[in-house]
């Protein structure tokens, strides 16, 4: 079977869009509302995700025939808290700011819906290739809404993006302010709900025209 073939391009590329993590499953909620008040560290969030969700998922898928059913929920956590250190220690090692601002939500990926859900749904049952692939369309697909989050609350909140001012003096010697607001978790949620109700109504109206 082709390495890209039309079942595994499927398994990534569906949860880019219509079956999503966070806009169809309403998986990673918590985390997608925390570290999103800036661009940079909601990008290394999603990254972190995608990595850990696609390694895992080949550990898993790799070891599954060999775990025994009751305790197969414990290696899961084992195999994932693994890989959640290895990549705390290289943020704080090369992006220690990132790591500061991220805080215990890098941590908190163990508990992550959507590596959890991909782990006992997809990796336990499939072989590790199409399994390295879901990791990476999950993960993406958290990635996105995140960067999409992210993108809007910094730049309505702060005027920047990436932490460099986008909007010009000249708008603000206008009367244009900040949005405050935007940097609170309760705006991050309205967003996010206007995205997941934007998503959802456009594929509503292409299911009925089908």
């Amino acid at each position: 079977m082709s390495l890209f073939s039309k079942d595994n391009k499927e398994v990534l590329f569906k949860p880019l869009n219509l079956d999503n993590p966070i806009m169809v499953q309403v998986l990673g909620i918590c985390s997608a509302l925390a570290v999103t008040s800036q661009l940079k560290p909601a990008i290394v969030m999603g990254l972190a995700v995608t990595i850990i969700t696609a390694f895992s998922n080949v550990i898993i898928s790799i070891i599954r025939n060999t775990i025994p059913n009751r305790i197969r929920i414990i290696v899961q956590l084992v195999v994932v808290a693994a890989l959640v250190t290895v990549v705390s220690q290289i943020l704080k090692a090369f992006a220690y700011d990132v790591s500061v601002q991220l805080s215990v939500y890098v941590g908190l990926i163990i508990t992550n819906c959507i590596l959890m859900g991909r782990l006992e749904a997809f990796a336990m049952t499939n072989k590790p290739w199409p399994s390295f692939l879901d990791g990476i369309g999950n993960g993406l697909g958290y990635a996105v809404i995140l960067f999409i989050v992210g993108f809007v609350r910094e730049l309505f909140g702060r005027g920047s993006l990436l932490g460099f001012k986008v909007i010009p003096q000249s708008v603000y010697n206008a009367g244009y302010l900040d949005n405050g607001l935007m940097s609170m978790p309760a705006l991050a949620l309205i967003l996010l709900g206007c995205i997941i109700w934007i998503h959802r109504g456009y594929f509503y109206k292409e299911d009925n025209k089908k």
